[in-house]
């Protein structure tokens, strides 16, 4: 029977104070069985996707963030001021951070769950299930296209626009492809490790670069300039969203957790390395964004790594470059594995080394990349459409399919009344429903804001342009 047409076997436990243990056995032959997955063979006969432990999934969660993200913080600031600034991403953090704590729970109680199409099913049926499938897919398929850019832009500075733009997006797709189609998270982990350590180095040689130069490389060149640095800034409304707009884009992967979670060798870690990864990100976000914008002001560039010249433009992106590739490895690999396990869900080729296992996850892989490749080389306003579609998606994402989360286990699930719950329920209840609200102001106000953008942007460059996307060249 196909998994769209039947329904999840829904464990259900109506106490929230007793964890529902996931159902896993094993043979005398080293498998498990996994409610995803089914059953798999953990002496290698087959990918193990119950590999991945609590090392692996902090990097693989922090680096599904730490990307471009981090390259356009200073922007915040430079719109808002260094104390809202401040204020706003670590606002924003922890309320993603808030939110992202319900999934481990939700996981633990629901072993069926992969992702949030089927999380969707638990709290919404067979509707939650397809509207939040769509709008994953359309999230994430944006997220590879803006990460094959990010790639493409790194390899033009490098190489001093040493190649068509087109010639560099298809080279950045295709590596992308090959990195991606890594079957399991816990062999793409090592890929994180990379990724993090370069971004970082790339970031903090950044940082040293600013804080050394005369003046920032989009200030004039001569006589005097104002860095025009402010404590409190005077934004608009759509200013602010639009600033906004960039945490979340920064730090909006927290729906991607599921599928590390859903291959982490045990869950209940979940929430120390979930924790771990967004107190390292707003650490990171906070001390590299207001250093650099200490030092470069009103003249930050975006990305930030064309803020200290062409020569440390090079060298920075040089650095940062494994780090691109390794979140359009990560934002690939996650985008693909969901329609995988779909399709493939209550198969045993889902886990085993067959050629439909073989022939679906590579179909998968080159289909989800080859759409982003489309999506990142026709629209010539792409920057301006990531800003609409973060602003659009990301509360659809990363917030209010969570809350749902947390009202099903302890509302619906245990058929609790407003008046039977504890006062500390019903004040997270209060403050769950406040946190809805917020995410409709984001919603509303950051696609009017990013709306704005898109009308106010001048096209200079057709789609599949050969021009040079990562700058200046001087």
């Amino acid at each position: 029977m196909s998994w769209l047409n039947k329904p999840f076997a829904l464990a259900r436990n109506r106490s929230t104070d007793v964890d529902v243990p996931e159902k896993k056995t094993a043979s005398e032959e080293g498998q498990i069985h996994d409610a995803v997955f089914g059953d798999i063979d953990v002496d290698a006969h087959g990918p193990n996707f119950r590999g991945v432990g609590a090392g692996g999934a902090f990097v693989l969660m922090t680096k599904a963030n730490f990307g471009l993200g981090v390259l356009a913080i200073p922007t915040v600031f430079a719109i808002m001021g260094i104390v809202p600034g401040i204020l706003l991403i670590v606002g924003c953090e922890l309320m993603l951070g808030y939110c992202a704590s319900f999934l481990g729970p939700f996981k633990i109680r629901h072993p069926e769950v992969y992702g949030l199409a089927d999380a969707g099913y638990v709290f919404g049926g067979v509707i939650g299930r397809e509207l939040l499938y769509i709008i994953f897919s359309i999230f994430m398929v944006f997220c590879t296209a803006s990460a094959i850019v990010g790639v493409s832009i790194s390899l033009n500075a490098m190489s001093l626009h040493g190649a068509c733009t087109a010639v560099f997006v298809v080279v950045s797709a295709l590596m992308g492809f090959m990195f991606s189609s890594i079957r399991t998270l816990s062999k793409v982990s090592w890929v994180g490790w990379v990724g993090i350590a370069s971004i970082v180095a790339s970031v903090i040689t950044l940082t040293v670069a600013v804080g050394l130069q005369d003046r920032p490389s989009e200030a004039p060149p001569t006589g005097p300039w104002d860095k025009g640095f402010m404590v409190f800034g005077h934004p608009s409304f759509a200013e602010a969203m639009g600033a906004i707009n960039i945490i979340l884009f920064s730090s909006s992967a927290t729906p991607m957790y599921f599928g590390v979670l859903s291959e982490m060798r045990n869950p209940k870690q979940y929430t120390k390395a979930m924790c771990s990864s967004l107190t390292f990100l707003t650490i990171v976000y906070l001390v590299i964004g207001s250093v650099v914008y200490h030092y470069c002001g009103q003249w930050v560039a975006s990305p930030a790594l064309g803020s200290a010249g062409l020569l440390m433009k090079r060298i920075c992106y040089g650095i940062a470059f494994p780090g691109l590739l390794a979140s359009l490895t990560i934002f690939n690999h996650i985008s693909a594995k969901h329609i995988f396990v779909r399709v493939l869900r209550g198969s045993h080729h889902l886990s085993s080394n067959t050629w439909t296992h073989w022939i679906t996850w590579f179909g998968c892989t080159a289909g989800s990349v080859a759409v982003a490749y489309i999506i990142g080389s026709a629209i010539p306003i792409f920057g301006s459409l990531i800003g609409f579609i973060g602003a659009l998606m990301c509360p659809l994402v990363a917030i209010i399919p969570e809350i749902c989360m947390w009202f099903h286990d302890n509302w619906t699930w245990n058929g609790w009344r407003p008046g039977q719950l504890s006062p500390a329920k019903a004040a997270q209840a209060a403050f769950n429903c406040f946190l809805l609200l917020v995410a409709a102001l984001f919603c509303i106000g950051g696609t009017y804001s990013a709306v704005l953008d898109l009308v106010n942007t001048t096209v200079d460059n057709g789609p599949w342009t050969c021009a040079n996307n990562a700058g200046s060249l001087i």
